[in-house]
């Protein structure tokens, strides 16, 4: 699947909407929750739209890795420009 800049799709709004409305960002967990494919979310880092960061969470006594996902400057440009 390849975004293209010029043809927003609906996806891609919806998750970097996700991602805007959450200050801390949000896991890869919770974006898969949402019906986000992995795929979806890499292309929204290569595209410059979202940063990913790996980070150590304790759950249920274990620690474990999760991927945060975070929309950056770019990101929101491009938000900005899907609404108008």
């Amino acid at each position: 699947m390849k975004l293209t800049k010029d043809k927003p799709k609906p996806d891609r709004r919806r998750a970097l909407e996700l991602l805007a409305a959450s200050p801390d960002g949000a896991t890869e967990a919770i974006l898969l929750a949402h019906g986000f494919t992995t795929e979806q979310m890499v292309e929204l880092v290569r595209a410059g739209f979202a940063s990913a960061k790996g980070e150590r969470v304790v759950a249920g006594g274990k620690t474990m890795e999760v991927a945060r996902v975070k929309i950056t400057d770019a990101g929101r440009k491009a938000l900005e420009g899907m609404k108008s």
